[in-house]
């Protein structure tokens, strides 16, 4: 009998840890996280601030300072083991395998050359082609993400551009070198809300027309629906909650998940009526509990809770929740619209 054989996935992570020394104490700031992407695919990363999202997402291309930071488990991007590359096996591999849209383009833009200059240094830097060629790239990249009058923008600073059209540069930058997989790092928090729906729109035909994996980190759950097939919920460091974007909408099973998406403002809170919040707050990652992290902000936590770190539990083909009390999860109300 013949099988087909299950492509592989774009990134297969396994088991990482992300810890940073230096201060008072070790930072476990990553601890055991597991995910895949596929080709083609968007997952996003949402929780709190300080949960993980973001380092887990630069430790895809190895951004963190080697002296203060250890590295354990598995990262394997298209085929790659990116935890055993050298520094110019990095160089290579950042922008043309893997490219990032980092939160705020003013500080990732370099201030003393043209958008233009730095996304034609890129292309050079990676294929050998020439300069004018080059320009007709970047040229080609501004008319991609849709910016007015791109000859002009090529030759103008990143200080000369408004905030939408400097992340619009920025992911004209990213794709300079047709990476195969784009990590965007909480890519619409410092934009009005109509310039926010717009670049989400944008990654989503871009993420369609070019077959990218996409990684989306956001604590906006909004526009983590509006752009991901899955989602992946991390809470100090760990990845508590994973399924489809339908199924954690509608069918949220950790506590957790369920305390963020009643957190959310949406057109069912009345005039006046006070947004739910999540009480407590996150833990000391450098005094991370043994049992679940989560268990001293809620509300069905038990002693076992405490004491053991809960194992994934499947719920259904692909949809994974970290909880010990995944059956009085399923009764419980989420008080949200989709």
């Amino acid at each position: 009998m013949n099988t087909v054989a299950k492509a592989a996935p774009l990134v297969d992570i396994a088991e990482l840890s992300v810890t940073f020394s230096g201060g008072r104490a070790p930072v476990r700031a990553v601890s055991g996280v597991s995910l895949q992407v596929q080709r083609g695919e968007t997952v996003a990363l949402i929780g709190e601030s300080g949960s993980g999202k973001s380092v887990t997402l630069r430790t895809m291309l190895m951004l963190h300072p080697a002296r203060r930071t250890t590295l354990g488990g598995r990262l394997v991007v298209a085929g790659r083991d990116v935890l055993a590359m050298s520094e110019r096996e990095l160089a290579d591999y950042r922008g043309k395998v893997a490219s990032m849209i980092f939160q705020e383009p003013l500080l990732a833009l370099d201030p003393v050359y043209s958008v233009g200059a730095q996304i034609v240094e890129s292309i050079r830097r990676h294929e050998p082609v020439s300069a004018a060629e080059a320009h007709s790239r970047a040229l080609g990249l501004f008319e991609r993400v849709r910016i007015p009058s791109p000859e002009r923008r090529l030759a103008a600073y990143p200080h000369e551009m408004s905030g939408g059209m400097r992340q619009r540069a920025m992911i004209a930058l990213a794709l300079a070198c047709r990476p195969e997989l784009l990590l965007a790092d909480e890519p619409t928090t410092a934009l009005d809300a109509t310039v926010q729906i717009q670049v989400l729109i944008l990654l989503r035909e871009l993420q369609r027309e070019l077959g990218l994996g996409i990684v989306f980190v956001t604590h906006d759950i909004g526009a983590a629906l509006e752009v991901a097939d899955r989602i992946a919920v991390m809470y100090a460091g760990r990845i508590v909650e994973e399924g489809t974007a339908r199924e954690l909408i509608h069918a949220p099973r950790h506590p957790y998940t369920q305390a963020l998406l009643r957190s959310r403002a949406h057109g069912a809170l009345a005039k006046g009526q006070r947004l739910v919040t999540i009480p407590g707050a996150p833990p000391d990652l450098s005094r991370l509990p043994p049992g679940c992290a989560f268990a001293e902000r809620c509300r069905l936590a038990q002693d076992a809770c405490r004491a053991q770190q809960p194992p994934a539990v499947e719920l259904a083909p692909g949809h994974r929740a970290r909880c010990l009390r995944t059956d009085a999860s399923a009764d419980t109300p989420t008080s949200h619209t989709a």
